[in-house]
């Protein structure tokens, strides 16, 4: 395999990990996970940044299939994707599970 070819698994870990990547899409993600569902408005509350900064951040953790949206009248109600939460906790739990049981160059 050349450098520049990537596995799917690779890229699939790169984009959840690069969306996980900001304190604040971290406490957004703890927020949803211990609701079934919330409003955007309930987040915005929850972190003291902007709407238009929170939406950023929203539509990063969406993008990566972490979370999910639905328009309900004037509202998104945003939740856990909990199909590719698990695909996540899988593709970490096998990457990190390769490298532990893989010599490294410093030992």
């Amino acid at each position: 395999m050349r450098s520049t070819e990537y596995t799917d698994q690779q890229e699939q870990i790169a984009r959840i990990a690069k969306a996980m990547g900001h304190p604040a899409r971290m406490r957004i993600l703890n927020f949803l996970a211990a609701q079934d569902s919330c409003f955007f408005g309930d987040i915005n509350e929850v972190l003291p940044i902007a709407k238009a900064t929170v939406s950023q951040h929203l539509k990063e953790l969406k993008d990566a299939g972490l979370i999910q949206g639905e328009i309900e009248g004037p509202k998104v109600r945003y939740c856990i994707n909990r199909e590719n939460w698990e695909l996540a906790s899988r593709l970490f739990r096998s990457f990190f599970k390769e490298l532990k049981e893989k010599p490294t160059c410093c030992e």
